[in-house]
């Protein structure tokens, strides 16, 4: 197990082994087993193309033989910040098969994101698109790789490299050593990526899956939502978001043999022309997306005849945005509740629509197991809001390189999420919200604390208080009260939004609604007391 990752207790693996759980498959391997069942099907549909299992399969080996020509290896962590592209899922396959593990930063990421991830993690290589939606991620790159701290020895680029290394050509290279033999897979009981996890730093903390567990995760979440070889996923959500990637996501659909399309533009105009255009059977949103779905489907129809299920999950949505899916979408609604750390929840296809519309659904696996506490750990009565504690065959036993912080997380193998769920008959959780301050934003996780550190760095900005607060399309929006320096005037939203892109701050944590106040509320102790401030209008 790679240093700074907690390992599973052995008699607990043994168990997950004995209980069919863990097949012992590296996940490098789950392309491969597909590619020999379902050979020249498509398996990926992206930017025009149409790329079969068979030729993914000879593709992810030669990146993987172009990047060990690199000197990238086994244990060597590589930081990937791509969107939804044919490379994306190759760079994914290529990195498992060498035993290098993926790093998933997010498209909305920026330099002070994948600064902390490129030192944190201590990665070799940082693997980026040369632009997306109009921002030029090899301007991230040359200033990531220029701070001290980061140790990058290769930037690698899908598109126009510039000075940095084109993905294309080490896949070219790869190619013409196709008479090397790839290094055998490691232990499938060893890390085998990191997801993110947001938390009150503000900077994610990093998440070790191993092997067995993911390839569980993705089997298991398959099987219950009914993917299968005729299943058409659209990846309308970052694949490298857990939801995306394997909830079952990409993942599930390639390990039964289904299609994958990735959409290069998230608009939900484009989403839907794709999903009548490629006959989409599933896919998974956030409830603000989700609400855009509805209205752009309301005033611009598309033949959505072919999709069936539609995941939500991210954030809970409100009970009319939920009940307009089936009458304007004309698909099942499935609500998702689930962390990057492990714990899946979900409403089956098969539920009553009553059900679906109240709750967040029910553990994915019958190894789960979930206790609901008050402050004081003890169990509090079916109903009653609690904090949710899980521990399963697929919840990690510890992040990355915090053990202090796992100390207090992780008692006895149970995971205390920070979310305050209440328990319902048949097993099933409806969630209330966070423990922390964390706002929760169309499914982002944002700390209240690190947007205002970032405002009160404003040259107009004294002092400054951030809350979440309930919004119908996003979940909850991010609003900022300020207190200004004498004389200074309160900054519009356009030169805050440009202020913490200048800071190097992802745009989903600026503010949405900004107030001044004249000096913020205090409890008796002098500390910030957030819940004093005003409410929205």
């Amino acid at each position: 197990m790679l240093s700074g990752c907690v390992p599973w207790p052995a008699e607990e693996a043994d168990r997950h082994r004995r209980d069919g759980y863990w097949k012992g498959e590296p996940l490098g391997e789950l392309l491969r087993r597909a590619a020999a069942e379902h050979g020249d099907r498509t398996a990926l549909v992206a930017r025009g193309a149409r790329i079969g299992y068979r030729e993914l399969d000879t593709r992810a080996d030669d990146l993987a033989r172009g990047l060990l020509a690199l000197g990238l290896a086994r244990g060597d962590r590589v930081v990937v910040h791509l969107p939804n592209r044919p490379e994306f899922v190759l760079a994914t396959f290529a990195l498992l098969r060498i035993g290098a593990l993926p790093v998933y930063a997010l498209p909305a990421h920026r330099e002070r994101e994948i600064a902390h991830l490129c030192g944190f993690a201590g990665a070799r290589a940082y693997l980026t698109a040369d632009r997306y939606l109009g921002h030029d991620h090899r301007d991230t790159a040359r200033r990531v790789a220029a701070l001290s701290g980061v140790a990058l020895r290769h930037v690698l680029v899908a598109g126009d490299a510039q000075e940095f290394t084109a993905l294309d050509a080490v896949e070219r290279a790869g190619r013409t050593l196709r008479h090397t033999p790839l290094p055998p897979p490691g232990p499938s009981g060893d890390a085998a990526l990191f997801l993110l996890s947001g938390g009150t730093t503000g900077l994610p903390k990093l998440i070790p899956r191993t092997h067995d567990d993911y390839a569980y995760n993705a089997r298991a979440a398959a099987e219950v939502c009914g993917f299968d070889r005729g299943t058409v996923y659209l990846a309308a959500l970052p694949a490298a978001h857990n939801f995306a990637l394997a909830c079952p996501g990409v993942l599930g659909t390639l390990a039964v043999g289904g299609t994958v399309v990735l959409p290069d533009d998230p608009s939900p105009q484009e989403s839907l022309r794709l999903v009548a255009e490629e006959r989409v059977t599933a896919t998974a949103l956030v409830p603000s997306l989700l609400a855009m779905w509805l209205d752009a489907q309301e005033w611009l129809p598309e033949d959505l005849s072919s999709l069936r299920l539609l995941q939500v999950g991210g954030a809970r949505p409100d009970a009319a945005t939920a009940a307009r899916v089936r009458p304007v979408l004309g698909c099942t609604l499935q609500q998702v509740f689930g962390m990057a750390e492990g714990l899946l929840c979900l409403t089956r296809p098969d539920d009553p629509e009553e059900l679906v519309l109240s709750c967040q659904g029910r553990p994915l696996s019958p190894g789960d197991e979930v206790r609901v506490v008050d402050s004081d750990g003890r169990p509090v009565p079916q109903g009653a809001v609690g904090e949710l504690l899980t521990r399963g065959p697929y919840t990690l036993r510890g992040y990355y390189r915090l053990p202090e912080h796992n100390s207090r997380t992780f008692t006895g193998g149970w995971y205390r999420t920070g979310d305050l769920v209440r328990s319902l008959p048949g097993g099933n959780l409806a969630v209330e919200g966070r423990v922390k301050d964390v706002i929760n934003r169309a499914g982002e996780k944002v700390s209240a604390e690190e947007v205002e550190e970032h405002l009160a760095a404003h040259p107009a900005v004294r002092q400054a208080a951030v809350v979440g607060e309930r919004d119908t399309v996003l979940g909850e929006r991010i609003t900022a009260f300020v207190v200004l320096a004498d004389g200074a005037p309160c900054p519009t939203p356009a030169q805050l939004a440009a202020f913490l892109r200048d800071r190097g701050v992802a745009a989903f944590k600026t503010p949405d609604r900004l107030t001044a106040l004249p000096a913020l509320p205090l409890t008796a102790i002098g500390k910030l007391d957030r819940k004093s401030l005003p409410t929205a209008p």
